[in-house]
Formats: C-alpha cells, sequence, structure tokens
C-alpha cells in the first residue's frame, strides 16, 4: 500500500517561516500560544506520516470531519471516525494515516507555546466533538478558516495576532465542547434550580420541605438535590436558609418590627433558633446587626 505525506487533490496548507515564529515568540501573548503549521486534506487516500521523539517539534491537533483514520502513540494504536479529534505531544513519537477503503478529511494544526500543554491535556485518546444531529460543529471549523484565510492574507503583525488570539477559542472551544454540549442538553435541569430558588423566594414566610420544592421543579429529591449543590455550591435548604436570614436583614434594617414579629415572616416560628441561625450565618446576632452601621 502506498504512504503518501501530502499531495491530495483540493489540499490546503501554511507553514509559517521561521522568523515570523521567532517573531511571535517575542510578543507575550504569541509565546504562550502560536500556530506553526495549519492545513486542510480532504479524503486524503493513503495518508501517512511517522515522526520520531526528535522529529516531532510540535503539538499536532487533528480533527477528523468526515472517513476514517488512524494513530499510534506510546506503543498504543487507537482507531478515529468522523467528528473526532486528538493531540499528539511534542517530543512524542507518533505514527498517524488514513484507512485506505474510507479515507479520512482532516483539518489540522500544528501549534506550540508555554500554554500548549494545558490546551493538549486529555486529548491524546481520540474525543468526540459532534453536534447533538452528529454534524461537525460549526462554530469550530467557520473559526479554523478564519485562522486560516488570515494567514493566507500575509503574515502582518495584525494578521498574525488575529490568528493567534483566535487559536486560543479554537481551542478553548476543542477543550470544552464536550462539557458545553452537555449542559445545552441539560438546560431544562439547570433552569430547575432558577425556578427553585423562585419558588423559595416567593414562600420564604412559610415552612419548605426539601419534597416539596423538588416536587415544585419535578424532579426527585436526590436528583434535585446534586443538581442544585452542583450549579450553587449549597444544599437546597442551606440556601433556602440563607434566603430567609437575607430577607431577615431587610426587616431589621428597614422597619421597627422586633425580633419575634420577624422570625414568622420569614417561615421560622422559634424565636430562639431564628437567633441561632442568624448568629451561624451572618456572624453577629440580629440585635447586633440592628446596632451595627453599615454603609
Amino acid at each position: 500500500m502506498p504512504k503518501i505525506r501530502e499531495g491530495f487533490k483540493g489540499q490546503r496548507t501554511i507553514i509559517i517561516p521561521s522568523f515570523i515564529i521567532e517573531k511571535i515568540k517575542q510578543n507575550p501573548l504569541g509565546k504562550m500560544l502560536y500556530i506553526t503549521d495549519i492545513g486542510f486534506y480532504p479524503t486524503a487516500s493513503y495518508h501517512y506520516r511517522e515522526r520520531t521523539a526528535d522529529e516531532a517539534t510540535e503539538n499536532v491537533l487533528i480533527y477528523c470531519v468526515r472517513g476514517k483514520g488512524w494513530y499510534s502513540l506510546d506503543k498504543k494504536r487507537y482507531h478515529v471516525t468522523q467528528n473526532q479529534f486528538f493531540i499528539l505531544p511534542e517530543h512524542e513519537a507518533h505514527a498517524y494515516g488514513s484507512l485506505e477503503d474510507d479515507p479520512w478529511s482532516i483539518y489540522w494544526l500544528h501549534f506550540k507555546g508555554d500554554m500548549a500543554a494545558f490546551f493538549r491535556k486529555g486529548f491524546d485518546v481520540p474525543t468526540h466533538v459532534s453536534s447533538p444531529n452528529n454534524q461537525p460543529l460549526e462554530t469550530q471549523l467557520h473559526l479554523f478558516e478564519e485562522i486560516y484565510n488570515t494567514l493566507d492574507n500575509g503574515f502582518g503583525n495584525n494578521n498574525i495576532m488575529y490568528a493567534t488570539t483566535s487559536l486560543f477559542h479554537f481551542l478553548g472551544l476543542m477543550k470544552y465542547v464536550g462539557e458545553y454540549i452537555e449542559n445545552k442538553n441539560e438546560r431544562r435541569h439547570v433552569d430547575a434550580t432558577d425556578l427553585a430558588i423562585a419558588f423559595m423566594q416567593e414562600n420564604i414566610n412559610r415552612k419548605l420541605s426539601l419534597g416539596e420544592i423538588a416536587e415544585e421543579v419535578n424532579l426527585s429529591v436526590s436528583y434535585f438535590s446534586n443538581l442544585f449543590l452542583k450549579k450553587t455550591g449549597f444544599s437546597p435548604l442551606q440556601y433556602l436558609n440563607m434566603l430567609r436570614i437575607r430577607k431577615a436583614c431587610h426587616y431589621l434594617d428597614f422597619t421597627n418590627m422586633k425580633i419575634n414579629q420577624i422570625s414568622p415572616l420569614v417561615g421560622i416560628d422559634d424565636t430562639f433558633y431564628f437567633s441561632r441561625l442568624f448568629t451561624k450565618i451572618m456572624g453577629i446576632s440580629p440585635s447586633e446587626y440592628r446596632a451595627h452601621k453599615k454603609g
């Protein structure tokens, strides 16, 4: 089987001259992250590339948008399919290529810089980066094309710095796209937290159980509790108590009501418990809070 490094019909490639790279590295932003090579290989039949550790002088990102391929790294071989990407770390021997019966089409770029290790971490294995309908992500591809076209227009300072800042954005999208899609698909449940907080505020003057709050947002108690904690950092009842005390602070600031008049208004009938809870959350007693000068 033939092995072809490049020369595919319709391919696009840009290699940044070494003297431009040196100029980029003098810039505080550029030295953190910069491109050395970038391109696109469509239907890359018999594509094959191999580098020794000494030859692997950059980090190599490959995003497969069609077809299939493979790569080997650290004595392991990985299979790559449509809408997967991987990053080969610099100074590590590797090889990669397309499958003969379904050759891949790949967007690829080589990058270096002080922050390169941060962006490549965890992506030495194939990582899925598709949208819910299993199509390539338009935002990433548009940004890749933007970087390529900018460099294709020349290596002036403005072009280089625009491509560099866009590279941060592109790698950030690739790194966090899975989390973004997961959050987007679970937006209904994320909104449940906001609905629960609104329900607490509307019913701040009465006793509320955890089960009652979870039922209001149509979630099980355990799932709701975990979701709420993940978003706010507090359990639902801890958050409710903070809302109660915040409301109590308002009454202490703007009314002359006594403590035993305020506590029922925030859903706590036991005045002594209210005072203990207030002190625990605010660090001072209700009477000390009222006497404390504010502003």
